[in-house]
């Protein structure tokens, strides 16, 4: 990797030729002079990526993480969070909730100005994940917020070309990598849209709360072919999808990574239907439970809103009722005047999974005996044992879900980079999702 190190020192007055000329040094360079070039650059499409701006920072300015700050909700990062939560007396999760999150920010602004520091090395920016890079030769423009005084905005150049075998050339990304302040780096956000390259697809990997009250996410909306998020790290997921449904009515294109992670579900949860009897019973359902690993309801949504939009079922009541389980009733009508009742329950576990807020196991049945509809679907790691409970649970259709190969964000984004555009399914989900969010 190449890199060269391009300080801007007034952001308004940054010039588009410094970092394309620092680029195409880059490129001129691994030629050798030859005619043919051994690598190809970017030519499938442009990413911005806007990384996380709080959580690793405000660990590690108060103490608690020494590591790298890579974005990254790693072991290290986890282990950092259940100590701040410790200290702090909140439940301990490893997991940035919006509890934590303020409490963190609180601790944080209390400090005295010569206190607000830390030795952490940035690498935000430097790579993006091999299986992306390896197939896509692209251009990623990364934007880091960085805590402290606002003093203008950085940026780097490299490339970075991972060695294939069977290739006779190289397929290589370039990175553009700004850091500054959120208000540093608002005020380039005309920069930033223009270095995406002309007449290529243009994504926005927002890996932080999705904000359309912020001038760089609404200019990177109106610029982009997609915005990507993953509402598995949302802390405020009931907030953020009323924002992104409006950002769909608005007609920006949203992908959500974490959709993905329920087609298992989906698929099964279709299958056990698909005999010609099942299906007739369908319309037999009036209830329906949904358990999932206690911090993130953002799954457990979708999928209502998914299996909803899908029978028709208009949303009409939701009740928080607490206790252990965070249980909450949802109650519907059918075309024909049925009441459905569904209930959201977070499940407290031992040992979280990498992904915040996993399906845990769903239940549908009715009040009719003769009904055959009962149906449960567990996960094949974690069961879901509370919805097997009582005899009911003998005559019902029972099946293990299977979870994806990899759930990790980037190997979904993979997979999204050669599927992008409008998700018909996606979106009508979440506009029940939202209606149902517009109740409480």
């Amino acid at each position: 990797m190449s890199t060269t190190l391009v300080a801007l020192q007034q952001p308004k007055d940054i010039s588009l030729s410094e970092i394309e000329a620092e680029l195409n040094k880059i490129w001129l360079s691994q030629s050798g002079g030859k005619a043919t070039p051994i690598a190809t650059r970017a030519a499938t499409f442009s990413m911005v990526v806007y990384e996380p701006e709080e959580f690793q920072q405000l660990l590690a300015g108060l103490g608690f993480y020494q590591g790298e700050i890579d974005g990254i909700n790693g072991t290290a990062a986890r282990e950092a969070i259940k100590e701040a939560q410790k200290t702090y007396g909140l439940p301990i999760t490893g997991r940035v909730d919006s509890e934590t999150l303020a409490k963190l920010r609180s601790e944080w602004a209390a400090k005295s100005p010569e206190d607000k520091q830390f030795p952490n090395f940035d690498v935000r920016g430097f790579s993006m994940s091999e299986v992306i890079a390896a197939q896509n030769p692209c251009r990623v423009i990364t934007m880091c917020p960085t805590f402290g005084e606002d003093t203008g905005v950085t940026a780097q150049v490299s490339a970075y070309c991972p060695v294939q075998k069977k290739q006779s050339s190289l397929i290589c990304c370039e990175y553009i990598t700004l850091r500054g302040t959120k208000e540093a780096l608002e005020r380039v956000s005309d920069i930033v849209t223009s270095l995406m390259i002309p007449d290529l697809p243009k994504f926005v990997w927002w890996k932080a709360t999705p904000n359309p009250e912020q001038e760089l996410f609404r200019r990177l909306c109106k610029t982009s072919n997609c915005i990507i998020v993953d509402s598995s790290y949302f802390s405020d997921p009931e907030s953020e999808f009323l924002k992104m449904q409006e950002l769909i009515e608005d007609q920006t294109y949203i992908a959500d990574l974490n959709w993905h992670r329920l087609s298992a579900w989906q698929e099964l949860t279709a299958a056990t239907f698909d005999p010609p009897e099942r299906r007739a019973a369908l319309g037999e359902i009036d209830t329906i439970t949904l358990d999932y690993e206690k911090g993130n309801v953002s799954q457990a949504l979708m999928f209502l809103g998914w299996f909803a939009s899908r029978l028709d079922w208009q949303p009409t009541t939701y009740t928080e009722i607490g206790g252990d389980y965070d249980i909450i009733h949802i109650k519907f009508t059918t075309p024909n005047d049925r009441e459905i009742l569904a209930e959201l329950a977070a499940i407290p576990t031992a040992d979280y999974g990498e992904i915040p807020g996993d399906l845990v196991g769903l239940r549908l049945g009715s009040s009719n005996p003769n009904a055959d509809c009962c149906t449960i679907l567990c996960s094949e790691t974690t069961g879901c044992m509370r919805l097997e409970a009582g005899g009911s649970a003998q005559s019902c259709h029972t099946e293990q879900v299977s979870a994806l190969s990899d759930q990790k964000a980037e190997y979904l984004m993979a997979q999204q980079l050669q599927r992008w555009g409008r998700e018909v399914l996606y979106e009508e989900s979440l506009a029940i999702t939202a209606e149902i969010l517009k109740l409480r």
